[in-house]
């Protein structure tokens, strides 16, 4: 049996590719019972996220062609489409490389999280479809272990490395707490989306969106607790505003020095937080010449997210000795379990042979013998029978001078020689 991997990710094919060959969430449950039903297929699962679509398979064949021509078959499409697109991993190159992509080491931002969270979501379809057995299912769980370890012990999810995070990052450090604060967002776009939801993680106290089409700012809002208004609603708003983000595609500034100063002394001059995401920017950068307004710009950023990256990528080196050891674990895991059946035909051999000399030792006792005589050839006669083919076996392996087949005896009953 083999494990293998087929897929394409983000840096493998285009998205006009991935797209095509994506299993939506709908359709996911019959595609696994498609592919795991495939000739030599035993174990099935299929991870499938906007930057990567994989198979994770145990087989009989190490041939990836059968997980190449399955995707052709299910998605539609010929195999000479995204052939080339594709990358095959087996047996211990797929234990590293389903560890590295749960720790996000395989991801397009370099230790995001929400990975772990979409191979969780894989494990759960394929248990639900009931297309795992032992050795896929405990890789999967042996993978979320390895996540939680690498999270736990190294530095790698701990520096924000968007521009979105590092802002509301930074607002931390200036407010006590946010859960005080009123957040207005200026824009509707991913940045500010992103903005929205991480305020919102951390508890902000009051979110403000604002937009050029108010169906769009109320759509977003809508999902935060929040407020929506038109761009031309700003001014009568901007007071009320602790932190200020502005993310848009706006040819010229949406915020000037005079609005802003307005702003301030109707707050008697509480400070405010202001992030200018946009290029061109939103807000004149004559602002940050006043008091009680600390203004960043996307370059401002930029420098912490660098900084940040360099961050993850030293906690990354950390996370592959971490992946190196889990992946030994596992592999040492697999190859015990080639002993077991030799263990447990060795067991049901004892205990036949104990089952005997237990059945004649209780009819003698039945019959009147001596319990104590008894017991003493019950002792004798299971140990000549237990090291009875061993003895035997060994005495023609030294005949036939099989000198490693001693050695190896010596070490399996763990023999130390006679002082």
């Amino acid at each position: 049996m083999t494990l293998l991997a087929v897929g394409i990710n983000y840096s493998t094919a285009p998205v006009s590719i991935r797209e095509r060959l994506a299993f939506p969430a709908e359709i996911l449950d019959s595609a696994l019972k498609d592919l795991w039903q495939t000739q030599e297929i035993t174990e099935a699962a299929i991870l499938s996220t906007c930057n990567r679509t994989e198979l994770y398979c145990r087989l009989e064949s190490p041939n990836p062609q059968i997980l190449i021509d399955w995707l052709a078959k299910n998605r539609q499409l010929q195999a000479h489409d995204f052939a080339q697109h594709t990358y095959s991993l087996k047996d211990h190159a797929v234990i590293r490389h389903i560890c590295r992509v749960a720790c996000g080491l395989d991801s397009m931002i370099l230790g995001e999280p929400q990975i772990l969270g979409q191979m969780k979501t894989a494990y759960q379809s394929a248990c639900a479809a009931g297309t795992l057995s032992k050795q896929l299912g405990r890789l999967f769980q042996h993978t979320f272990n390895t996540a939680k370890k690498v999270r736990t012990d190294t530095a790698i999810g701990s520096s924000p490395v968007s521009v979105a995070f590092a802002a509301v990052q930074l607002a931390q450090q200036i407010f006590d707490s946010l859960s005080e604060q009123t957040a207005l967002l200026i824009g509707a776009g991913e940045t500010i989306e992103l903005t929205a939801r991480h305020l919102h993680q951390q508890g902000i106290g009051r979110i403000i969106i604002a937009n050029r089409t108010y169906e769009k700012a109320h759509a977003l809002a809508m999902q935060f607790n929040g407020y929506a208004i038109a761009l031309a609603e700003i001014p009568d708003h901007l007071a009320e505003a602790d932190i200020v983000v502005s993310s848009t595609a706006s040819q010229l500034p949406i915020l000037g020095k005079g609005r802003v100063e307005s702003a301030i002394k109707k707050r008697k001059r509480k400070p405010m937080f202001m992030v200018d995401l946009a290029v061109p920017r939103d807000i004149e950068a004559e602002v940050g010449q006043l008091s009680d307004v600390y203004l960043y710009t996307v370059d401002d950023l930029q420098n912490t997210i660098d900084q940040n990256m360099q961050a993850r990528r030293q906690a990354a080196e950390q996370a592959e000795e971490i992946i190196d050891t889990q992946v030994q674990h596992f592999v040492a895991w697999l190859h015990s379990q080639g002993a077991q059946s030799t263990i447990a035909d060795f067991r049901q051999q004892t205990e036949r042979l104990r089952n005997d000399a237990l059945e004649k030792a209780l009819l003698a006792l039945k019959n009147g013998a001596n319990p104590e005589d008894t017991l003493t050839k019950l002792a004798h006669s299971l140990t000549n029978k237990i090291i009875h083919t061993p003895c035997a076996q060994l005495r023609a392996a030294g005949n036939d001078e099989r000198h490693d087949l001693i050695l190896a005896a010596r070490e399996l009953f763990n023999l130390t020689n006679n002082t």
